[in-house]
């Protein structure tokens, strides 16, 4: 027979006693076992996730800046020297870095942003929406030399020469799904009630995307651009197809330009110690070019709208 505490203490595996109004010690000192355990192998996964990219970082800085801080600033405003040429530095390379992410958001931003808005505000749940959407997720998936190809037939071969334009045209195509997704989920964060009080003042659709909808879902959509320039700073596959290299600067935006990302691949490879410096160099500024714009995204994407 049970005595009387034991009988009136409930059967189950609830650690708090009712009846004596105290806690299980063994049950709730395993739970805590078990908490720090799971809690020192999750902090193992990140430390060996976060190890490829340290490794990483101490390769850039111990190859890229020693040159960086020996050649500055001439490393910044001289152009690639010949082989068997000691200095040099990659002017030309990050003037056109910005040439073609430029030329690439100026296709992709519009198309992104306006193939967003009819499939979030004017196409929601019809068939042609869900059928945009199916190609945006296609072509995030597709390979950037694919991208570099299809720039390559369409650009390249009708204008007869490699060209910044080609360059940024392929940098585009791989620019405007991160735009439409992004701008996707901003148009999508603002709340209803906003639309439904659009509606009661009488303002249009195109009135209230315009007027309200649009300029509140500014921050991710910045966000979504700020992303897409990262990616396009650091294509280089596309680029070999379209853009090419140019050891000098380019007079035109018709003629091949040098971008950072190509520069890397020429000189990674070149049987030339200066040449090797300056790409370990000039990976390190693009590293931190991409670090500073992701920085800069996931600040926009911190201010809150509503």
């Amino acid at each position: 027979m049970s005595s009387p505490n034991q009988s009136s203490r409930p059967q189950n595996d609830n650690p708090y006693d009712i009846a004596t109004g105290e806690f299980d010690k063994g049950v709730t000192s395993g739970r805590k076992l078990f908490g720090k355990v799971m809690t020192g192998l999750v902090m193992l996964c990140v430390a060996i996730a976060l190890l490829p990219l340290a490794s990483i970082l101490f390769m850039l800085l111990k190859n890229g800046l020693s040159r960086l801080l020996q050649d500055f600033p001439s490393v910044f405003t001289e152009l690639p020297p010949p082989p068997l040429v000691d200095g040099g530095g990659f002017r030309n390379a990050i003037i056109g870095t910005l040439v073609t992410c430029l030329i690439g958001a100026l296709i992709s931003v519009p198309f992104g942003v306006l193939t967003a808005i009819y499939t979030v505000e004017f196409g929601q749940g019809n068939k042609l929406s869900q059928f945009v959407r199916f190609c945006t997720n296609v072509l995030s998936g597709v390979p950037s030399i694919i991208a570099g190809l299809f720039a390559y037939g369409v650009v390249v071969l009708l204008m007869g020469t490699f060209s910044a334009i080609a360059g940024g045209v392929a940098l585009s195509v791989l620019m405007v799904p991160i735009i439409i997704r992004t701008a996707e989920e901003g148009l999508k964060s603002i709340p209803r009630e906003v639309r439904q009080g659009l509606v009661g003042i009488g303002a249009t659709n195109f009135q209230g995307v315009t007027n309200v909808i649009l300029p509140a879902a500014l921050p991710f959509i910045a966000t979504g651009v700020t992303l897409a320039l990262a990616r396009a700073a650091g294509e280089t596959a596309p680029l070999l197809f379209t853009a090419l290299f140019n050891q000098f600067d380019a007079r035109s935006l018709r003629e091949p330009i040098a971008t950072l990302s190509v520069l890397i691949y020429n000189y990674a490879i070149a049987p030339y110690k200066n040449q090797n410096e300056l790409a370990w160099a000039a990976a390190l500024i693009v590293v931190l070019l991409i670090l500073t714009v992701s920085i800069l995204a996931r600040s926009l994407t911190s201010r809150k709208v509503y």
